[in-house]
Parts: C-alpha cells; sequence; structure tokens
C-alpha cells in the first residue's frame, strides 16, 4: 500500500486517455450532408421533404405496390401519377449512386439492400 499515490496517478491517467474521444468531439457532429441532383433536374416523385424523411418507406410500399400487388401506377400528394421502378423513374435522375445515395446512407450508417436485386447504375457525367 506505500505506492497507492501512484495507482491513483496511474488511473486518471488511463481513464483520461480512455476517455480523450469522447469528451473531446462533445458536441461536434459531422455536419449532414447535402445530397446533389443532377444538373438541370427539379423536381421528384414527391416534395424534398417527404423524400428526406420517409423515401425508404415510400420504397416499401412501391415494392409491396408492384411486386405483390401488380400495380405499377403511384398518385403522388399533387395527384401526378408516376410509374413504380427504382431503376427507370428513381435512378434515371438519381444515376450516381456515390454521390447521391452512399453520401447518407454512409452518415446514417445505413446498408439497404436495394442492391441485393438492382443493378448498381454505371455514372453518369450529368453530375460534374
Amino acid at each position: 500500500m506505500y505506492d497507492s499515490g501512484k495507482v491513483i496517478i496511474g488511473l486518471v491517467i488511463f481513464v483520461a486517455i480512455a476517455t480523450f474521444p469522447f469528451w473531446f468531439g462533445m458536441g461536434k457532429a459531422a455536419p449532414m450532408p447535402e445530397p446533389q441532383l443532377p444538373k438541370g433536374k427539379k423536381e421528384c416523385v414527391e416534395s424534398k421533404e417527404f423524400m428526406r424523411s420517409t423515401h425508404m418507406q415510400l420504397l416499401n410500399e412501391w415494392r409491396d405496390q408492384a411486386l405483390r400487388d401488380g400495380d405499377r401506377t403511384y398518385v403522388n400528394h399533387e395527384g401526378k401519377k408516376i410509374w413504380i421502378s427504382l431503376q427507370n423513374t428513381c435512378m434515371k435522375c438519381h444515376d450516381n449512386k456515390e454521390v447521391f445515395c452512399d453520401k447518407c446512407h454512409i452518415y446514417a450508417n445505413v446498408k439497404p439492400y436495394c442492391w441485393d436485386c438492382h443493378f448498381i447504375p454505371k455514372e453518369s457525367k450529368q453530375w460534374n
């Protein structure tokens, strides 16, 4: 018990080093990425706010409606009819997976299973 001062100092140093990443980054969150549309594209299936918050639910509903019910027509909130297709509707504008999809999915640490069945689109030059 003669070295209790050294043990306590060692524990304090260990705790400080072990917790450094937590208190150093406190209050500093990484900025949320802003998905970019290709040049010249302004409208989407639904509003920007709707798509940001519920696009995965919409895609799940589309999958069920198209594949299970055989109905490939979606009517958006404005009453416009849209063809239900990830490849031919969504990916027609959002054709750069790395720039549009992956930025937010990596930020949110989610791994969507869209690409288990769908082809990853070839990147076009309209994003430059």
